[in-house]
Order: C-alpha cells, then structure tokens, then sequence
C-alpha cells in the first residue's frame, strides 16, 4: 500500500486538498467532477440554498443512486454487506467536508 499523497480537487468554484493513495487518484478526479456536476444541478434550480445543504442533497442523490445500482447488481451485494471500517471512514470524510464548508460560509 502506498502512501497518501495530495491532490486538488474543485467543487463549486473551491479548492479542496484531499489526501489519498496515488493509485486512487484518478477515481477521487473522477468521483469530485460527478460531485461537482450534481451539486451545480441543484444550486441552478435555484431552489436549495448554501453550500452546505446543496451538499447534503448531492449526497442524498448519490447514496440514492447507490442504493438503486446495489439492487440491481448481483444477488447478494447491498450497502448493507459493506465493510464497515469503509463506510465510518466515508463518514469521516463527508463530516470533515461539512465543516470545512460550514467554515466557508462563516468566513
């Protein structure tokens, strides 16, 4: 396992530095454009409000999303077979992204 390097991604015209695996880099580009991309689709409705609740709908969308493409896998795949050290340590990571945006709007 190598360890964690830096990388810059954008989301909502801010730069966020997010440690993670070289290996995984391109996965986290990948994962922070579609974020980026579904956040902007709610901000542009114009009908959710600040940073940080246009990103509790974008997660809400894509755990959605999640949940339906776990159904329609293979027989015997759900979230609910997920490991759990991965998903406490996804957790970490969506809470510590919370606040760093609730500092955002602060400031």
């Amino acid at each position: 396992m190598s360890h964690p390097n830096t990388v810059t991604v954008r989301i909502l015209d801010k730069d966020y530095q997010v440690a993670c695996p070289q290996e995984q880099q391109s996965e986290l580009l990948v994962s922070a454009r579609y974020l980026d991309k579904q956040m902007r689709a709610i901000r542009d409705t114009g009908k959710v409000i600040g940073v940080e609740r246009i990103a509790v709908m974008a997660a809400l969308n894509i755990s959605y999303e999640l949940l339906k493409a776990s159904e329609q896998g293979e027989p015997g795949t759900s979230l609910a077979d997920a490991d759990p050290n991965e998903v406490s340590q996804l957790n970490r990571k969506i809470d510590d992204a919370l606040y760093h945006l609730r500092q955002l709007e602060i400031g």
